[in-house]
C-alpha cells in the first residue's frame, strides 16, 4: 500500500512551532552534542541530563586537578576531554549534551533549540556544576592537610596565570573553536557516530593549550562552580565575570565562523539583521574580488 500523499494537518492554534533541529535523534547526523529533531514534549529529562552531565564534567575535570594533581596538565586536559566524550554518548540522545552555557547559546542562535529549552538548560548546567564542585569539595575536605586554594578556578595575574588580555583572547578564540566543532558535528554531512569523539578530543586539546594561560574555562558553568568553592584570597569570584562574558562572546563568534564554512545561511539564524547582512555581503564581495 502506497503512503498517502495527503499533507499532515496544521498544528492546532497555540501549539509550539516545530524547530528544525539536528542531533542524536537523527541517525544521519554525526551526533554526540546536539539535540533531537522534534518539539520537546517535556523538559524534565533535558534538565536532569544537563544537570548530571555538567556535574560529571566538573567532578572529572576540575576534580582531577584537585584530587589528583600529580597527573599534571596533560592528565587534567584528558580528564576534561574524556568527561565530555562519555557524556556525549550517554546523555546526547536526551538533551544533546550541551553541558556548557556557551554551547547552548550557540544552539539557540542557530535555531537548534527553543528559548525555553535553552533557559532550562542554562539553569541545570549551573546547578549541576555547583553540585559536582560540592561533591569534590566534600571529598577533598576529608583529606589530611588539604587546602582548597584556588580550587581549580579560572583567573588571571595570579597562581602563575597570564594577564587579563591573554585570558580574554583565549576565552573568545577557543570557545569559538569549540562551538565551531560542536555545530559542525551536528550537521548531516558529518560522519555518523563520531560527534562525541570529535568534540571530546577538541576540549582536551583546548585544555592542553590554554591551562597555563587562565586554567581554561570555555564554559561559564564550570567557572561558576569552582569559583564558589575557591579560597577568597585568590579573588576567584572577583574575576569570575570574565569567564562568563567572554566565553559567551566566543560562542557568538563561533556561530559566525560556522556560517562561513557551512551551508547554513545568516537568514536561518537568530543573528539575522540588516547590518550583519551588509557585513556578510561586503566580506563575500571582497573574497570574490581576491579570487577573481
Amino acid at each position: 500500500m502506497e503512503p498517502s500523499s495527503v499533507p499532515p494537518p496544521p498544528p492546532p492554534p497555540g501549539a509550539a512551532e516545530p524547530v528544525e533541529q539536528q542531533g542524536p535523534g537523527d541517525p544521519t547526523v554525526g551526533a554526540g552534542i546536539a539535540d533531537t529533531r522534534h518539539v520537546v514534549a517535556s523538559h524534565a529529562p533535558i534538565v536532569a541530563a544537563e544537570f548530571i552531565g555538567t556535574a560529571v564534567l566538573v567532578m572529572l575535570g576540575p576534580g582531577s586537578a584537585i584530587l589528583a594533581p600529580e597527573i599534571g596538565q596533560v592528565g587534567v586536559a584528558l580528564s576534561f576531554g574524556f568527561a565530555l566524550l562519555i557524556m556525549a554518548y550517554v546523555i546526547g540522545p536526551i538533551s544533546g549534551c550541551h553541558i556548557n552555557p556557551a554551547v547552548t547559546l550557540a544552539m539557540w542562535l542557530t535555531r537548534k533549540v527553543q528559548l525555553r529549552q535553552a533557559v532550562f538548560s542554562w539553569i541545570a548546567q549551573v546547578l549541576g556544576g555547583i553540585f559536582g564542585a560540592a561533591v569534590i569539595f566534600g571529598i577533598a575536605s576529608g583529606r589530611d592537610g588539604w587546602e582548597r586554594g584556588g580550587f581549580a578556578s579560572n583567573g588571571w595575574d595570579r597562581d602563575g596565570f597570564s594577564g587579563l588580555g591573554s585570558a580574554i583572547v583565549v576565552e573568545i578564540v577557543f570557545t569559538a573553536l569549540l562551538v565551531l566543532v560542536v555545530l559542525a558535528s551536528t550537521g548531516r554531512r558529518f560522519a555518523p557516530g563520531f560527534g562525541g569523539l570529535t568534540v571530546g578530543i577538541t576540549l582536551a586539546v583546548i585544555h592542553l593549550v590554554t591551562i597555563p594561560v587562565d586554567n581554561t574555562s570555555v564554559n561559564p558553568a564550570r567557572s561558576i562552580a569552582t569559583a564558589i568553592f575557591a579560597d577568597t584570597s585568590p579573588s576567584a569570584l572577583g574575576q569570575l565575570w570574565a569567564f562568563i562574558v567572554f566565553p559567551l562572546i566566543g560562542a557568538v563568534v563561533g556561530v559566525f565562523v560556522w556560517l562561513l564554512v557551512d551551508e547554513a545561511t545568516l537568514e536561518s539564524t537568530r543573528l539575522d539583521t540588516d547590518m550583519l547582512r551588509q557585513v556578510r555581503d561586503t566580506i563575500d564581495d571582497a573574497i570574490d574580488d581576491v579570487v577573481d
